[in-house]
């Protein structure tokens, strides 16, 4: 079988772990890396021994596929070019920054018939992995995923750059169609939002609360997740998850805490996550994610199947973004007799802004933002 030709466009800090790990991947063949930047492409070159390029363009006819590492608002004009040249590819995530690129980009790899995936990376985290198959028909999710701000990523808000990858975990979980949509959001740095708070409903029932910031003191990315049957909590820094499973006993409503004598009550108090709702660490395997999304892939393009995280999947995480942006965009935070609305009202007073495109009759700005 002969080796797939692979390229790495943007050899940003992203684009750098790709190549690296790429190199070193049986059956592949890293023919190149490109960047607009000289010093960046010339850096990525020296570490893995390939070609710098400058330009897209000179990538075809040397690459079969490509990794897409390049700042969000890139993505789809980088994309479409790469696909017209047809090469398959990997786009780190989110796909794009709004939905209508997004439909083309999932329209122009179908026409072209290539494989487009997005790099939403934690689909391949051990610690999801290792529970996945428990999560069936959830009920309620709660997701926080916080840092410190790195300054990567500043094209975007915290939404597209942090809070997409629980949508899309959430997404492949619930699988029923979203009805409702409540957030809030502040801008504390720059011109994104930089910390956001919502609330997602699905036709099935299931609530899920998500909370992203990039200006925290502490780091986290965790998820809990109840189920009809069990409850699971995944340390995506970790990459390990547990998982509570309660007896029949307790499942069929059959246990009646006030009926319990107190030597009872002491012992129940002492052995719950035991005797009734048994708490398990799982186990995980020591992989390595972005090279299981790289393996994903390849594997894809080799056998004509669709990776773990379709375009289509990249498409509807930037539609619920794209929904929870516009929620921040308009949450008033006096009521509705106020004046301070969306991401960049608070802490400071109101002020109208360059940003503000379209005026309510009295003269309440209304900030219109696409997803980003």
């Amino acid at each position: 079988m002969s080796k797939l030709r692979l390229a790495v466009v943007g050899a940003g800090h992203l684009g750098r772990i790709h190549a690296r790990i790429a190199k070193g991947l049986e059956g592949v063949q890293l023919v190149g890396v490109v960047d607009p930047v000289a010093e960046n492409r010339a850096q990525v070159a020296s570490e893995t021994g390939v070609p710098a390029f400058s330009n897209l363009h000179e990538l075809f006819g040397l690459a079969d596929a490509a990794v897409v590492a390049t700042p969000t608002t890139t993505h789809a004009n980088v994309a479409k070019e790469l696909l017209h040249g047809g090469l398959h590819l990997l786009i780190e995530k989110p796909l794009t920054t709004t939905t209508a690129e997004a439909d083309e980009l999932v329209t122009l790899a179908r026409r072209q018939q290539l494989t487009l995936q997005v790099g939403h990376v934690e689909r391949f985290n051990p610690g999801l992995t290792s529970v996945q198959e428990k999560l069936s028909d959830p009920k309620f999710i709660e997701a926080r995923r916080c840092s410190g701000y790195t300054f990567r990523s500043t094209d975007i808000g915290v939404v597209l750059d942090l809070m997409i990858h629980d949508i899309d975990i959430v997404l492949s979980l619930v699988q029923s169609p979203l009805q409702q949509v409540e957030a809030l959001g502040l801008s504390v740095l720059g011109d994104q939002e930089d910390m956001v708070n919502a609330r997602l409903r699905f036709a099935s029932g299931c609530v899920a609360n998500l909370t992203a910031s990039r200006v925290s003191y502490t780091a986290e990315r965790a998820m809990q997740v109840i189920t009809p049957t069990c409850a699971a909590t995944i340390d995506f820094a970790q990459r390990r998850a547990s998982l509570i499973e309660p007896t029949e006993q307790i499942l069929m409503r059959e246990f009646d805490a006030n009926t319990l004598t107190s030597d009872e009550k002491t012992h129940v108090s002492e052995h719950l996550f035991s005797d009734l709702l048994a708490r398990r660490d799982l186990p995980s395997l020591d992989v390595n994610a972005i090279e299981q999304e790289l393996l994903d892939f390849f594997g894809a393009i080799r056998t004509g199947t669709n990776p773990l995280v379709t375009g289509h999947a990249g498409r509807e995480a930037v539609a619920v973004a794209e929904a929870i942006l516009e929620q921040v965009a308009t949450h008033q935070w006096d009521g509705a007799t106020g004046t301070r609305q969306g991401a960049f009202a608070l802490p400071f007073s109101p002020l109208v802004t360059a940003e503000a495109d379209q005026w309510t009759e009295d003269d309440t700005v209304i900030i219109r933002r696409k997803a980003g």
